[in-house]
């Protein structure tokens, strides 16, 4: 169940950021990325309370990308991190991804 609810939302050309709501990191990383003028539908944050068990959905990210920490910007299938992850390189990439308007 956590394995396809995270799979299905990681997808090419597409920054998906795995969140929860109450996290003040990932609320700081929603108002970083807000700032960037991304492609309709190309940014997703999902809320992983929004799951039956959030602790096995934390589990399936530590084993797909080595932390179970949120936030987890994941720019197609590569994840680059956190909060503090956010470099000024970070439009750069995402330019080059072809999701910045």
């Amino acid at each position: 169940m956590a394995q396809e609810f995270v799979n299905s939302r990681i997808q090419p050309r597409k920054v998906v950021v795995f969140i929860k709501a109450t996290c003040p990191y990932c609320r700081k990383t929603q108002e970083i990325l807000f700032q960037l003028p991304f492609k309709q539908r190309l940014l997703e944050f999902v809320d992983i309370t929004a799951t039956t068990d959030t602790i096995v959905t934390q589990g399936y990210l530590q084993q797909l990308i080595g932390a179970r920490t949120v936030p987890q910007v994941c720019m197609a299938k590569d994840c680059i991190g956190g909060c503090s992850d956010l470099s000024g390189e970070l439009s750069k990439r995402l330019a080059d991804m072809g999701v910045l308007r």
